[in-house]
């Protein structure tokens, strides 16, 4: 086998503070929007357990250690949602506390 031959890359990239900061905000934007997507999921997996999901779908049959499992998993997702949104909040008052003016 032969050595990977990597070439070399060297790209130009020119971004101003403004630049930055708007690209810092929009990174925050994306993630919380695929945390808006995993709650809207878990909200479905809730509703067609519990056969509110599709009036035309017939929901699986259900006992109450089914409904104790999904509850026991969309909970633990949505605690997972929250450490991150948490991330997302101190990333948030980073960048307010580094560029304030830019923001504004």
């Amino acid at each position: 086998m032969s050595q990977a031959n990597i070439p070399n890359i060297t790209p130009i990239i020119s971004l101003t503070l403004g630049g930055t900061v708007n690209l810092l905000l929009a990174s925050i934007a994306l993630e919380e929007l695929a945390l808006a997507h995993i709650v809207n999921a878990e909200a479905e997996k809730i509703q067609y357990v519990v056969g509110t999901l599709f009036p035309a779908v017939t929901p699986p049959t259900t006992t109450i250690s089914n409904l104790l499992l999904i509850n026991d998993s969309v909970r633990k997702t949505l605690q997972d949602v929250i450490k991150k949104e948490m991330l997302l909040q101190f990333k948030m008052e980073n960048i307010l506390d580094h560029f304030p003016n830019e923001v504004t």
